[in-house]
């Protein structure tokens, strides 16, 4: 008679169960959209009880809010990684628009539409999303404000200048997401042109952060 080997599971800690289940969470709203996220769904792919997914979220809308967050969040801290210790903020922001551009965002740039969609009827999902692009809006500012205290840029108002320049890309990104071709130059450059005017700096200076059109945030 064949024996059955039973798996030994191996009990987590409260707090590794709960960054398991949102991280879970977050790659099924990357792939396939925050609708697509259920109890039922995260926990098939944990391979645990519904019912442990729902003691740590009751509501699949805290999950689901929780899922953006993760996710929006490791981009920001991929793109514009908070204490920079190394380079001047002009080499950030060339890092920034270099990095936020072609394929590897396509899907990130959907989710963002998908969560603001979304928010309109979610409440707790909608405050997470303002977080987010308050967040993402702190992050490009500092950035900025570091900028001009060193002379590298000139721009009356750093917190501004950043919304100006992330509504240019979250516009090139709802364009790149309509399917139509966005690889013109003048359109793959508008976020990093956009920057160069409003900083103060030469048509040019920002060429090589901008081979594609960015993905949009904040």
């Amino acid at each position: 008679m064949a024996s059955r080997v039973q798996r030994k599971r191996i009990r987590k800690s409260p707090a590794d169960r709960r960054a398991e289940i949102v991280a879970s969470a977050a790659r099924v709203a990357i792939s396939e959209g925050l609708e697509a996220i259920t109890l039922r769904r995260i926990g098939e792919l944990l391979d645990i009880r519904p019912g442990l997914v729902s003691h740590y979220f009751p509501a699949v809308e805290d999950l689901v809010a929780e899922a953006f967050g993760n996710a929006a969040t490791a981009e920001l801290d991929g793109l514009l990684p908070p204490g920079q210790r190394t380079g001047t903020p002009s080499q950030h922001l060339t890092r920034f628009f270099a990095q936020a551009t072609g394929e590897a965002y396509d899907a990130i740039s959907r989710l963002w539409i998908n969560a603001r969609h979304l928010s309109r009827y979610r409440p707790v999902l909608r405050e997470r999303v303002a977080e987010q692009e308050a967040a993402w809006r702190e992050r490009l500012a500092d950035v900025i404000r570091a900028g001009a205290e060193r002379g590298e840029f000139r721009t009356d108002d750093a917190y501004v200048t950043a919304v100006q320049i992330l509504v240019v890309i979250d516009g090139l990104a709802a364009h790149a997401n309509t399917g139509t071709d966005s690889t013109v130059p003048r359109v793959t450059r508008m976020a990093a042109a956009t920057a160069e005017r409003e900083l103060g700096l030469p048509d040019g200076a920002l060429a090589d952060s901008a081979p594609g059109a960015p993905r949009g945030r904040g």
